[in-house]
């Protein structure tokens, strides 16, 4: 079975986690000291990593050829294939959004009590653990304050504000970021040279622009984008546009410099040619409010590599740097709330695009 490409390119160890180096050099120096924490808390966005570096955290700790003062798992050994063939019976993963309740949990605190059956330590991964019910945290919270030494932890979420705060104080918490444009890009063009598939480096980019810097989503679209063109066809820009159904990137530019301009007529009759041609209105929005936003923060003076600018390709960074050249701050300010605005009014809307003329008419009569 041919298995899809972010689970068979899904990293096996430290060194292949993308965009998270330090948290992964403190995992390794943990590992490499022997000063293991028994509960770690991995919270950020969807996509970044949490599970899979929890994955490889438990078979570091317990790979049966790892050498004192190394971290590396070396995927080799019985412990170690185990995992990666996802039968260890001491790597023990629960999804809390359907595994949520205290009988649940308290299965696991028996569980608990007994020790790893052929490994140093027993891990449990607990996904999306701010789902748990708040008599099941309760439940986990009394496990967590004494643990056995044979007992590590990894709780992983999406929404850190909703873990309670006592867990919290007991766990080592790391912070995963959403990967930028060019480590997306850059793990894309890997796995394609891999795969031995021709492609346009400005498709990789669409495709990391529209991932939201969660590197899953963007194997994922690769995968779709493998399956459309074949595995003898060559990946291009426009067969990206043709899946996501996005408008051109450039039409957006065009746009956003009528805004820019004040022409308010050409602004309008723009928006209903790109209506009119069948894009998809919506996400024709959702890209223009996305490009005032890094305009903003450009104008601001943010640099390139900004976490702020996650999605900036070479073409498009030299556009932002037109735009933010010839808008004021509390002209973008204004696009970007008028706009934001129509964006939420089109839903209630007869005339789909009748909030946006009139967000058009706002910007570009301000101060006449």
């Amino acid at each position: 079975m041919n298995l899809v490409l972010y689970r068979k390119y899904r990293p096996q160890a430290f060194k292949e986690v993308v965009g998270q180096e330090h948290i992964v050099q403190t995992l390794k120096n943990a590992v490499a000291n022997g000063s293991l924490s028994h509960a770690y808390l991995f919270g950020g966005p969807r996509g970044c990593g949490k599970t899979s570096l929890a994955r490889i955290l438990a078979k570091a700790v317990n790979c049966q050829q790892r050498k004192a003062g190394q971290s590396e798992p070396c995927n080799q050994c019985d412990s170690c294939l185990e995992i990666n063939q996802g039968r260890a019976m001491d790597l023990i993963e629960i999804d809390a959004a359907s595994n949520r309740g205290i009988d649940e949990i308290r299965e696991l605190k028996e569980g608990i009590r007994f020790r790893p059956a052929r490994s140093k330590y027993k891990v449990f991964i607990i996904d999306e653990a701010h789902q748990l019910t708040k008599e099941a945290a309760n439940a986990l919270l009394k496990t967590l304050e004494e643990p056995p030494e044979h007992v590590i932890f990894v709780l992983a979420t999406t929404e850190l504000s909703k873990m309670i705060s006592t867990i919290l104080s007991r766990c080592q918490r790391f912070d995963f970021r959403k990967l930028r444009l060019s480590e997306i890009v850059s793990r894309l063009s890997y796995i394609l040279g891999q795969e031995k598939i021709i492609y346009e480096k400005e498709a990789l980019e669409l495709i990391a622009l529209y991932s939201g810097g969660a590197l899953r989503d963007a194997e994922s679209l690769l995968d779709e984008a493998v399956s459309f063109v074949g595995q003898d066809g060559k990946i291009e820009k426009k067969e990206i546009q043709a899946i996501l159904g996005t408008p051109d990137i450039k039409a957006v530019f065009k746009f956003l410099g009528f805004l820019q301009k004040k022409q308010a007529k050409e602004a309008v009759e723009f928006l209903n040619q790109v209506v009119f041609q069948s894009v998809d209105l919506k996400e024709f929005i959702k890209l223009t409010v996305q490009f005032l936003r890094e305009t903003l923060f450009f104008k601001l003076g943010a640099e390139p590599e900004s976490p702020l600018l996650l999605s900036l390709s070479g073409e498009e960074l030299a556009e932002l740097r037109q735009l933010a050249a010839d808008w004021s701050p509390k002209e973008l300010k204004i696009a970007l709330e008028a706009i934001t605005e129509a964006e939420n009014k089109m839903k209630y809307s007869s005339i789909l695009q009748l909030p946006l003329e009139l967000a058009v008419i706002e910007i570009c009569t301000e101060n006449r």
